[in-house]
C-alpha cells in the first residue's frame, strides 16, 4: 500500500506542477479504487487503497495550498466532496458517499476533509483519472490533456488535464501566451 500511496503523491505533485496550481486552486479527483488493485471500474471497490491514494494526493496538495475536489461515482451523479472553505457561497447538495455508493475515494476524502460539503458540480482547474472515471466534466473550459511520467498507480491508468482560458476574437486576435 505504501507504493499506491507513493504513486498517488508523485502523480499529483506532478499535475500540480505542470498545470501551474497555485494556493487556492481546485484539483479535481476521479479514482477507481477497481482498477487500482487491479480489477475492473465498479466490481472491487477498495476502501484501504483509497485511504492511501488519498493521503498521497493530500499530502501534495496541501504542500501546495491546492484543494482537492473528489469525484463521487455515477450511482451518486459523479457528486464531488470537498472542503467548505474552498466553495463558499456554492450550492450544496446532501448526500454522504460511502463505497459502493458514491465510491471509496470520495469516501475517504469525506472522511477526512475538515468540514466536507457535496456540490453537484465544480469547475477545477486541473484533474486526475485514476482508473477511467471521466473527470473532464469537472474541468474548466478548455481542458488540456497533460503527459504526466508517474501516469500510473497501482493497475490503474492515470490520464490528467488542466485547463486554459478560451480563445477568443478569431484568427486577428493576439492571445496572452503566458495563459496557454
Amino acid at each position: 500500500m505504501s507504493d499506491i500511496k507513493n504513486q498517488a503523491y508523485n502523480s499529483a505533485r506532478e499535475i500540480i506542477e505542470k498545470a501551474g496550481l497555485s494556493t487556492g486552486s481546485i484539483l479535481v479527483v476521479g479514482c477507481s479504487t477497481s482498477e487500482v488493485v487491479g480489477n475492473t471500474i465498479g466490481t472491487c471497490s477498495s476502501p484501504e487503497a483509497a485511504e492511501e491514494i488519498f493521503k498521497g494526493i493530500y499530502d501534495a496538495a496541501q504542500e501546495n495550498g491546492v484543494y482537492i475536489a473528489a469525484q463521487c461515482c455515477e450511482h451518486l451523479n459523479r457528486a464531488i466532496i470537498i472542503e467548505d472553505e474552498a466553495v463558499r457561497g456554492a450550492e450544496k447538495v446532501n448526500v454522504v458517499p460511502r463505497p459502493k455508493a458514491g465510491g471509496s475515494f470520495a469516501t475517504a476524502a469525506y472522511n477526512s476533509f475538515k468540514k466536507p460539503v457535496a456540490l453537484e458540480s465544480i469547475k477545477a482547474d486541473a484533474g486526475l483519472d485514476i482508473g477511467f472515471t471521466l473527470i473532464g466534466m469537472h474541468i474548466k473550459s478548455v481542458a488540456v490533456p497533460v503527459r504526466l511520467e508517474n501516469n500510473s498507480i497501482g493497475q490503474a491508468t492515470v490520464l490528467a488535464a488542466r485547463h486554459r482560458p478560451k480563445f477568443i476574437g478569431g484568427e486577428r486576435a493576439i492571445y496572452n501566451k503566458e495563459l496557454l
